[in-house]
């Protein structure tokens, strides 16, 4: 038996326990306390020896994860949310409003999606339509017009691809909140915690500081798509996903995220106040860095840290002339 199937036999010996000790009304607490630490082991285990970006794609795709409105719900004071883009609608899978954090005022912005089919349906899977995005850019100019820090929350597979968000102008919406991000007048921070999905990802994404969670993971194309595209057979996803350099590490090496914020062993989902912790710890410590900076040099700083992706150099002795 391997490691990773230890794991899911242990959970579900644990969640069983739970239920029976529910049920029965018998305290189970200290033969739970036991499986619990042995679990914590095997985490340990997994993650310092067989943990791959694969494996990470799976724990950002857990349906216990935490969301945004979990998050909100921890970290800030006397949220309120604001609906609609004043064009068209309000769409569900981006939620954002005013909140603080232990006094310090933002507007907070971020992907939404459900637990259960209902509430994905009502969320759209977490996918944003032009009127997300549109939402998300008018409460963006609300925020530089009182001078408000804002904090964007990412977690989509992707913006939504149907015919109608096309005919109603998803590329242009993700295209002029990219655009217009770059020259917002107040710190930008965004955090990935769970699926950073290609433009869905970026509609939200330029900040002076991109972070990531643990687990999370960041790409232009899922592993699946490029599985399809590269290999013309899908069920190689996971080979996929190690070329796509998509999980944490790799991309803070590439310089394409800023840091990393760490999760409990096996996730985020097994400990939403530890994991809400770090992240405010790392969120705040973040904006008290960017406040330094005068506007000039905060735009300067924040384009030339997208512009500065990718970049590479040739060997002119490298290169074979014709």
């Amino acid at each position: 038996m391997s490691l990773k199937d230890e794991i899911k036999e242990l959970e579900d010996k644990i969640e069983e326990l739970k239920v029976f000790s529910k049920e029965k009304n018998i305290d189970f607490s200290e033969q739970i306390g036991e499986l619990e630490k042995g679990l914590e082991n095997k985490y340990r285990d997994f993650t310092e020896n067989e943990m791959d970006s694969w494996e990470r794609i799976q724990i950002s795709r857990n349906s216990k994860r935490p969301y945004t409105l979990d998050y909100i719900e921890i970290l800030t004071q006397d949220f309120v949310e604001l609906h609609g883009d004043r064009l068209s609608k309000d769409d569900h899978a981006i939620v954002g409003g005013l909140a603080s954090v232990d006094g310090y005022k933002i507007l907070i912005i971020g992907h939404q999606k459900g637990r259960d089919l209902d509430s994905n349906m009502f969320r759209n899977f977490g996918m944003a339509s032009p009127e997300g995005y549109r939402k998300a850019l008018r409460l963006m100019r609300l925020a530089e017009r009182f001078e408000l820090p804002i904090l964007t929350l990412i977690d989509t597979a992707g913006a939504y691809p149907g015919i109608e968000a096309e005919e109603k102008g998803q590329g242009e919406a993700i295209a002029k909140n990219l655009a217009e991000m770059f020259g917002l007048k107040v710190p930008i921070v965004s955090v990935i915690i769970g699926e950073g999905g290609s433009g869905g990802a970026l509609g939200i994404g330029v900040a002076d500081s991109v972070l990531m969670l643990e687990n999370s993971v960041y790409s232009v194309i899922s592993p699946e798509g490029c599985a399809s595209i590269l290999f013309n057979d899908s069920t190689k996803a996971a080979e996929a996903a190690k070329s796509l350099k998509m999980d944490a590490i790799n991309l803070k090496s590439l310089g394409v995220i800023d840091d990393i914020i760490v999760e409990p062993l096996g996730g985020a989902h097994r400990n939403l106040e530890k994991t809400a912790k770090n992240l405010k710890a790392t969120v705040l410590k973040e904006f008290k860095r960017i406040d330094k900076f005068s506007i000039e040099e905060l735009l300067e700083k924040r384009y030339e840290k997208f512009r500065n992706m990718g970049e590479f150099f040739e060997n002119s002795a490298d290169i074979v002339s014709e």
